[in-house]
């Protein structure tokens, strides 16, 4: 069988990634695999994308092979995903599958974006590899790539894959009414990044509506406008000290025109079931700060032109990125239904959080991402220096282990609860010993209210 990797790493044969599917190809002789570097070569592709029709024409199983940044996959597998639709080619029916190396924060939405393009393109998918970036080191983790493959191919032998989503009725999309601005000072700072194209009329709108009725200031940045150099290299230049090794100044971009602010609102039409390759290039740039949630508490909404109903990835990867960041999500407004009430609405919250301070404690989305975060920068701290200082100073390292008197206490429960004699006698007191601190929060909370009366 012809089988073509698609390298979607910026390192191109240094691509981590990569090993795996180098590994894979020496434990399968039997088979003729192809490479194609569409990370490392996306400026060249973007000037002539034939060599990649060639390949995928080739082709009869096609394997994304990318590390997982920020939540999906690189900014440059994005554009080639992009380039690909553009250019027209059929490649339905062939087989698609996937392999990533990563720390598993948010694999999940990596690999399903790659899925829905897939199955766009009416390719056979196959559920892929989500392996750690250490795995293919380890026994284990060898045996876990060649089950991976053997998999594959049976799947491919069987004419075995997942199913095409089945077509939906798309929502109604109502146009957008622009207010006259509110008169007089407008207080505040609020920044609107943004990928606006001549064509975004509808968002245009949205954006514009937004900036009428929120009673705040605000400001648009435009991605289309902002001369980057490239997506991230994944190269951790910035590791020490934060500096990106880039030369068109987005770092300090970054930190002085958008991090400043006191909210900001991202805009953008929705494109290959993402913000669009732009926008991801700016997130993945957003590197340059490392693992640091260098905005929590900064309340964040959305503008969203497009079927954003039906982007549940997308959903998942909106509200992880705002759990993650410690930000309040103020709404997503969508032009889906009444647009102008869902602008307003998103508006109005995003007021009221600023107004208030609000910032809710963060879901399983947060906790659970912030976890990985902690564990891998403290075991990284030598290199990620200043991840490792923010950690330290945010008390960011919360682990279990330190919690010595609770520790202690669970131990001494335990050990009650086991024993059946003492457990009898302390009968319903257990619970009453549980319940003890929040009727003494209750019963403060009384006093207060009490005392607020008089």
């Amino acid at each position: 069988m012809n089988i073509l990797i698609l390298n979607g790493s910026p390192k191109g044969q240094n691509s981590v990634t990569l090993q795996t599917m180098l590994y894979l190809e020496l434990k399968h002789p039997e088979h003729t695999f192809k490479t194609l570097h569409v990370g490392a070569q996306i400026r060249a592709l973007e000037r002539d994308f034939a060599p990649a029709l060639q390949a995928l024409e080739w082709a009869e199983l096609v394997v994304f092979s990318y590390p997982v940044y920020t939540f999906i996959a690189p900014s440059q597998l994005h554009r080639f995903i992009e380039l690909l639709k553009a250019s027209g080619a059929d490649v339905s029916g062939k087989f698609a599958t996937q392999v990533t190396t990563s720390k598993h924060f948010y694999d999940i939405t990596a690999h399903r974006y790659i899925q829905d393009n897939c199955q766009d393109l009416g390719m056979k998918f196959i559920p892929g590899l989500s392996a750690d970036m250490d795995d293919l080191t380890a026994k284990q983790g060898q045996k876990e790539a060649r089950d991976f493959f053997d998999y594959a191919l049976w799947c491919v032998s069987q004419d075995s894959y997942e199913p095409l989503p089945a077509p939906s009725p798309a929502p109604a999309h109502t146009p957008v009414h622009v207010p006259p601005a509110g008169a007089g000072y407008k207080p505040g700072d609020v920044v609107i990044v943004t990928d606006l194209a001549p064509e975004d009329a509808q968002l245009a709108g949205m954006v514009d509506r937004f900036r009428a009725v929120l009673p705040l200031n605000t400001r648009v940045v435009n991605l289309r406008e902002y001369p980057f150099k490239g997506g991230c290299l994944g190269c951790f230049h910035c590791a020490v000290d934060g500096k990106c090794v880039y030369t068109d100044g987005f770092d300090d971009f970054l930190r002085g025109n958008i991090q400043t602010a006191q909210a900001i609102v991202y805009a953008f039409s929705i494109r290959d079931h993402s913000m669009g390759a732009r926008f991801k290039m700016y997130d993945d740039r957003q590197f340059c700060n490392g693992h640091r949630t260098v905005t929590m508490g900064m309340p964040m909404g959305y503008l969203v032109s497009g079927d954003y109903s039906r982007e549940f990835n997308l959903q998942m990867v909106i509200e992880g990125r705002a759990q993650v960041g410690g930000n309040f999500l103020a709404g997503v407004a969508t032009d889906e239904g009444n647009t102008d009430a869902s602008v307003d609405r998103m508006a109005s919250t995003l007021a009221y959080a600023l107004e208030h301070q609000y910032v809710p404690p963060r879901n399983f989305y947060g906790v659970g991402g912030m976890k990985i975060f902690r564990d891998l920068i403290y075991l990284m701290q030598g290199m990620m220096k200043a991840d490792h200082q923010f950690y330290k100073a945010h008390g960011q390292y919360d682990f279990p282990q330190k919690q010595k008197g609770r520790l202690a206490m669970m131990y001494l429960v335990g050990a009650m609860i086991s024993n059946p004699k003492l457990a009898a006698k302390a009968g319903s007191k257990m619970t009453d010993g549980m319940l003890m601190p929040y009727r003494k929060v209750l019963e403060q909370a009384r006093r207060e209210t009490k005392a607020r009366k008089k």
